[in-house]
């Protein structure tokens, strides 16, 4: 039986990810973590906790005790806050890591670790579209370098300890269920409840800067699907590309017009502009899709269809 613990999981990913691994592995079996106590209505749907991954001490309590086989790390300080904290940032993400690969290595017990990277790892020198598997990464934000830092480290324990972590390199990730949480990418969330609430949005970036993006229910699956994959299939021991779909803001806020024809938008690129330049407007994902089968479901229609109905719902 699997005892799975998630770190991190009141945040975008978690928030989405924790119900769909008790459907797999049973409520009582998936125990969702975070610094901040969840709503009283999640507190009803299995085990929880107040769990602050830095503490290492009640970190191995927790582990031993509930008998952990498998970790999702999912807590980090996303580009556009760390920016404004960089030293604070880098040891949160990073000391936060090594605890999990220490704890990893020294407890036999846990089986398989998920870590998530993403397109962040990628820099101004990186080739910007379609960008390979294996090619140029040298970011130039705090984020970034914590997460290639965070790859080299996790390929390291792989090999060094014969340890299974696996990981992904996510795009930006949308969904309508939690708050934007101070990523570059958030503006693809933003403009959704502005399109709503205000019928406005003012961008933080160019109407014409494309990144790669991906929905929620696509990512939680792409991370399962991983998760789940047989080990001697995998030939990446980092992290993977997963591309989803690359759109800039221009694109999605015409689709946005589709259904709310006089939403105006207007673009005043702030520091985010400079981080998302650095990035890859798309993502080569055929090691992925040959590895372990990875699939999307959702294009920017049904994105802005879901996206609408959902916000909609929500502040009603």
């Amino acid at each position: 039986m699997e005892r799975i613990l998630v770190i991190g999981a009141s945040g975008q990913i978690g928030s989405e990810l924790v119900p769909e691994l008790r459907k797999i592995y049973g409520d009582e079996n998936v125990y969702s973590t975070d610094l901040k106590e969840p709503a009283e209505e999640e507190k009803q749907l299995g085990p929880w906790a107040i769990l602050d991954v830095l503490d290492t001490k009640r970190l191995v309590h927790f582990v031993i005790r509930h008998k952990i086989t498998q970790i999702y790390h999912l807590a980090a300080v996303l580009s556009g806050n760390a920016e404004k904290i960089p030293l604070q940032a880098w040891h949160i993400n990073m000391e936060s890591l090594m605890n999990i690969l220490d704890l990893a290595k020294e407890i036999p017990e846990i089986t398989r670790v998920f870590w998530p990277s993403s397109i962040a790892v990628f820099g101004p020198t990186t080739p910007p579209d379609n960008s390979p598997q294996l090619t140029v990464t040298e970011p130039n934000t705090v984020y970034g370098i914590s997460k290639i830092a965070g790859e080299r480290w996790v390929e390291y324990y792989n090999q060094k300890y014969n340890l299974d972590i696996r990981s992904i390199r996510y795009p930006g990730l949308i969904s309508y269920k939690t708050e934007p949480g101070g990523g570059t990418t958030d503006y693809a969330v933003e403009i959704f409840y502005e399109a709503i609430k205000n019928n406005k949005y003012e961008c933080f970036l160019n109407e014409n800067t494309y990144l790669p993006m991906m929905f929620m229910s696509d990512a939680v699956k792409a991370t399962i699907d991983l998760m789940t994959a047989d080990k001697e299939k995998l030939s990446v021991q980092s992290s993977y590309n997963v591309g989803g779909i690359s759109f800039s803001p221009k694109e999605i806020y015409e689709e946005i017009k589709k259904h709310i024809p006089n939403f105006k938008i207007s673009y005043n690129p702030d520091f985010r502009q400079a981080i998302a330049d650095s990035w890859p407007a798309s993502l080569d994902d055929s090691v992925a899709k040959k590895d372990w089968d990875l699939k999307y479901e959702i294009d920017i229609q049904k994105l802005t269809d879901i996206m609408l109905k959902g916000v909609k719902e929500k502040f009603a």
